[in-house]
Order: structure tokens, then sequence, then C-alpha cells
């Protein structure tokens, strides 16, 4: 068996972002769907004994009141968010029943308190599935990244782009930026979700996750330049293979919904979830399964300036 230990057992689509005040602060899917959970510490390994504060409680009914997924945290013009996608319905997965896209706000210095805002829901161009959003800042520009199904693609989810006015508004074009087309993305479900984003070497890497939550989850790799218009479809190039995917050696099964950060010596992080077993082990439905914890480790990078993330459990 691997000797990898997690950083936070039975926490999914994990963000992990390290703040000017020297703490990690952490955020993942909790088992249950119910609750938004925050964690800090000062190292990576102690978030799974550092302090913990439920910040915020899925509503008693309504559009967010189930499935509460995929939380972020963000530190955007001096204050804090979290994004995070809720559904009004624990079972029905249909137009007029599905996820949609939120976002919370706390003005404190510190985040460690229940003082959020809702800001309410974050409004793409047309309503359907949606998902598993990031932000980051380009050249000047807030940038909101998420997955969504558009219902004239045969496919679950595909990834879009669009500038945003503010923290919980959306501008200009929505760009298409990756559906599901290899093979390797369409095991078991036709998906592109949870990305993550990376900018190095006058590049902006995108991270996503493809494939069913089981041991074929796995990630991709997009690419564009710095200096292109990151709404112009034409600027991202797709790798055609997986850039991390379980590792059988390593026992660890279905990586992916990654977040990247660092250590204060400024080494890469890539911090994503696993299942320390293969589909064997899993009893029923895998998004009903807990096991999926997180974990973290440093990454380095090839001569042309591209991540090279090896394989799960590698240290």
């Amino acid at each position: 068996m691997t000797d990898k230990q997690p950083i936070v057992l039975q926490r999914a689509d994990p963000r992990a972002y390290r703040h000017t005040d020297g703490y990690y602060y952490f955020t993942g899917s909790v088992p249950g769907y119910q609750t938004i959970e925050l964690r800090r510490a000062k190292t990576l390994a102690g978030l799974a004994d550092g302090e913990v504060l439920t910040v915020w409680h899925a509503h008693a009914s309504g559009p967010q009141s189930q499935l509460i997924w995929a939380p972020e945290i963000h530190y955007i013009n001096g204050k804090w968010y979290i994004y995070f996608a809720a559904s009004d319905s624990a079972t029905e997965r249909t137009a007029a029943h599905h996820h949609r896209m939120f976002v919370l706000e706390c003005a404190a210095a510190d985040p460690m308190t229940a003082d959020w805002t809702e800001k309410g829901q974050i409004v793409t161009a047309q309503d359907s599935f949606s998902l598993d959003a990031t932000v980051f800042e380009h050249n000047g520009d807030l940038y909101y990244l998420w997955a969504q199904l558009e219902p004239a693609i045969h496919n679950n989810s595909n990834l879009y782009l669009s500038k945003m006015a503010n923290p919980w508004t959306l501008t200009g074009k929505q760009t298409l930026l990756s559906v599901p087309e290899y093979d390797w993305e369409t095991i078991g479900f036709a998906v592109n979700e949870g990305p993550a984003v990376l900018q190095r070497n006058g590049k902006v890497f995108v991270t996503y996750s493809a494939s069913a939550t089981d041991e074929h989850y796995a990630m991709g790799l997009l690419c564009a330049d710095a200096d292109a218009d990151l709404l112009n479809g034409f600027a991202w190039h797709k790798a055609s293979e997986p850039v991390f995917k379980s590792s059988p050696a390593h026992h660890l099964y279905g990586p992916g919904h990654n977040s990247f950060t660092t250590l204060p010596d400024g080494t890469d992080v890539i911090v994503y979830h696993a299942r320390p077993y293969d589909n064997a082990g899993i009893d029923g439905d895998p998004l009903a399964n807990p096991d999926r914890h997180a974990y973290a480790q440093t990454f380095g990078w090839s001569d042309d300036g591209f991540p090279q993330f090896g394989e799960p459990g590698d240290n």
C-alpha cells in the first residue's frame, strides 16, 4: 500500500490557498453535502488538525438546499470569496432541477468567521447544470472559469471562460474552452470539470478533470500564451493525453479536481483528491462514497516550461 498520507480525510474537490498571513486556507466538499467548512493551518500537513469552522449551511429548501459541491476560497481586492455549486434536489438532475453556481463574500481580514454574506447566483448565458467555478486574475482582468452542460452538445459538461465585472458578476462573451473528446475523457460520463489555473513561464495553464468520479477520473491540460486573448478559443491548446491519472503502484486512484499552491520557499504544489482503492472497493454510486481524500505533492517543470506532475504518491 502507499505510504502517502492525506492532508485532509474525506474532502473531495480540495482548494488550498496560501495567504500573506502565512496560513493555508482550505475548502473541499464535505460528506453529506450540506455545509461549507473552512480550515487553516501554517502547513499543509497541519490542515488535518488545524482550525476548522463551518461558515455556511445549506438552506432548508430552494436552489441552495442540496448537494453543496466544490467550495473554493479566493482572496480578491481585499475581500474573501467562496464559490460553490448547489441544487434544489438531491435526486433529480433535469432541465428544471440542477446545480447552479453561487458565491459568498467576507469583508473581515480574518475569514475564520461565520460572518459571510450571500452574493447570489453567478448568472451564465444559459440556465443549465453548472458547477466547479474558479477565478483568477490576468493582465488586470478578473476571469471566471467553470464547467457547464450545453444542451446542444451531447456531453455532461464542458469548460467555459468569461471576464468578470466584479467577483459575483460575469461580463462580456463567454468562451467555450474545452469539450470531452478523447476516449480517456468519456469513460462513464463525458466530462470536463474541476478546472484550476497555473500561470508560469509566459503561459496560462488550466488543468481539468474528466470521466466518471471513480478510478477512471484523470486530469487533462490546456495551455495559452500569457499575451494571448484568453477569450479567443483558438489561443488554447489541449493535451491529447492525461497529465495525472491513477497510480496502481501507489494505490491512489481517480486523482482530480485539483488546486495549486506553493510551499513557503516557492516550490509548486498540486493539491488533489484521490481514493486509496480502485473500483472494486466502491460500494454503489462513486459520488456517494466519501473516501476521496485530499492529498498534496510538489512538482517540477520541463525544459520547455510545462508542469510535470508525475504520479499520485510520488512524494
